[in-house]
């Protein structure tokens, strides 16, 4: 099949729905199929083959987080002649509610359009003022899937419609073997074994947008200041967007040295990072319908402590591939981070069920259910009855 693909997001910086389609794209590819997708980014970017810019993003307030996307004539004249050199027997549009690329695509296109939806999120006089406007490009999309139940929810109640649900892949081979980062320990034995440490050490990890709220960095900060005294080597890794020097301004002195920032990281280094510390937080407020972080977490075996939001509590199955504590309670984190510690063999464990849990969500089987809702639009498309994935025909 030829497969056109629509990011909202700019390419440029990174995010769950980039890494996504990026993945989704070359298991696609992998698979015998044609892939473009396009993307906000700067013209001057450096873009994988398959992927092409619609032009410069720029920031908007959008689910709590400002996005940055494209929206205007430039963009609109560029998806236009994607749309028409392209020839797609299939057009993906992600996230096609947020004000970008997705409804430009779907003004645009004529042929069959499957729409992904990855947010969650309660509902605004923002939705409510535009959803007129989005419903003339929404009713274009025959086939609809949503990441995770929180977001179907968004979908069916904001919205209107409902969808198959297909979960957000990870590419789990990626992510399972790597050494830890130079002057960290690492947690041992590659098949998810935890080295012991002394009762004042380890390491805690987070990943994610350092100088955005919802991501929860701050109620990590707070629950360092209090484990981080009682337990004199204790270290924290921090990687990800953000201001490091407004990051270690807000650590009491005395435990600045103990806080190493590294930014924006390549995808190695993400994946190394996940093998050089013994507990993994994920402190998210809200927002996530999935968490696409966590699943790579899982897919490299880490120790997983995060907040309870529903997303992760169904990705995490209910604590038991990955501990949870009350979100946004920095000492509930702070008890349950010393108890993951002090107890190598719950490390084990939570390790061993994450990387069991995970498979569910490996691109080689989440792959293939995106392509049969291609396949029953497409035939839908062409006129041919064909009954298709169960969740597509009880309501996408």
């Amino acid at each position: 099949m030829r497969i056109g693909i629509v990011c909202p997001y700019t390419w440029d910086v990174p995010g769950g729905v980039q890494q996504h389609i990026g993945d989704l794209a070359e298991a696609l590819t992998a698979l015998g199929h044609h892939v473009s997708v396009i993307t906000p980014a700067d013209d001057d970017a450096e873009l994988p083959p398959y992927v092409v810019s619609a032009g410069r993003a720029v920031p908007v307030p959008y689910n709590g987080s400002v996005a940055r996307l494209a929206f205007g004539f430039l963009s609109a004249g560029r998806v236009r002649r994607w749309i028409n050199d392209g020839a797609f027997d299939v057009l993906h549009v992600h996230e096609p509610a947020a004000p970008s690329l997705g409804l430009l695509a779907c003004w645009a296109a004529d042929g069959p359009i499957v729409g992904t939806f990855h947010a969650s999120y309660e509902k605004s006089r923002v939705v409510s003022v535009t959803a007129p406007i989005l419903q003339s490009a929404l009713e274009k999309i025959t086939g609809r899937i949503a990441v995770s139940e929180a977001a179907r929810t968004t979908l069916v109640e904001h919205l209107g419609g409902d969808a198959v649900l297909i979960p957000n892949g990870v590419a789990t081979e990626r992510y399972a073997m790597a050494d830890p980062l130079p002057g960290w320990p690492g947690r041992g034995a590659p098949a998810g074994g935890v080295a012991p440490e002394t009762a004042d050490g380890g390491a805690l990890g987070f990943l994610g947008r350092m100088d955005e709220p919802r991501k929860g960095l701050h109620v990590l900060l707070r629950a360092f200041e209090i484990l981080g005294r009682r337990r004199p080597g204790l270290r924290l890794l921090l990687a990800g967007p953000g201001d490091a020097d407004d990051v270690v301004s807000r650590v009491s002195p005395d435990l600045r040295d103990r806080v190493v920032v590294l930014g924006m990281v390549s995808e190695e280094d993400k994946v190394r990072a996940y093998h050089s510390v013994d507990v993994f937080v994920a402190p998210n407020l809200g927002g996530e319908s999935f968490g696409i972080v966590l699943a790579e977490a899982m897919a490299a075996g880490a120790p997983i402590l995060a907040s309870d939001i529903e997303a992760f509590d169904r990705v995490l199955r209910g604590g038991r591939a990955g501990a949870l504590f009350p979100v946004g309670d920095h000492e509930a984190l702070a008890a349950a981070a010393g108890e993951l510690l002090d107890d190598p063999a719950r490390r084990k464990q939570l390790s061993a069920e994450a990387r069991a849990a995970v498979r569910a969500y490996d691109w080689s089987s989440v792959a293939r259910d995106v392509l049969r809702v291609y396949e029953t639009v497409a035939f839908a498309s062409a006129g041919v009855v064909e009954s298709g994935p169960a969740g597509l025909r009880d309501g996408a």
